[in-house]
């Protein structure tokens, strides 16, 4: 199963919802990151072998800037909405994204539609 690091913009109680599903999940703010840059927090991700899942989408230019294979990022396009929704998202994406997440890729979600593009961004 796909681990997992959310950025800032996701509700820390995400975290906690879908470790109670059997995601490996842990939240910036829990492991000391809440005021990391994008690039620390990328870095993280890549040395940890997660999947960062995040609300800003400097993430995937950083993708494309360093041409590199890892980390998987998702970037949900969907804002506002409760910590069960975020939750239901991000492991519902993880889920039928497996596959392409474990092997490089740049994920969209708004929650509609998904779209996969492999790593490294070109």
């Amino acid at each position: 199963m796909t681990a997992i690091l959310l950025d800032q913009g996701l509700a820390p109680g995400a975290a906690t919802l879908l470790r109670e599903r059997g995601f490996d999940t842990v939240h910036v703010v829990e492991i000391g990151m809440h005021r990391a840059e994008d690039l620390e927090i990328l870095a993280t991700a890549a040395t940890q072998n997660r999947v960062c899942v995040t609300l800003d989408h400097d993430f995937h230019t950083h993708l494309a800037l360093a041409g590199q294979g890892r980390p998987s990022v998702i970037l949900l396009r969907i804002e506002g909405i409760g910590v069960a929704a975020q939750a239901e998202l991000i492991a519902a994406v993880c889920q039928s994204c497996e596959v392409a997440l474990n092997d490089g890729a740049a994920v969209s979600a708004d929650g509609n539609s998904v779209r996969i593009r492999r790593l490294p961004l070109r």
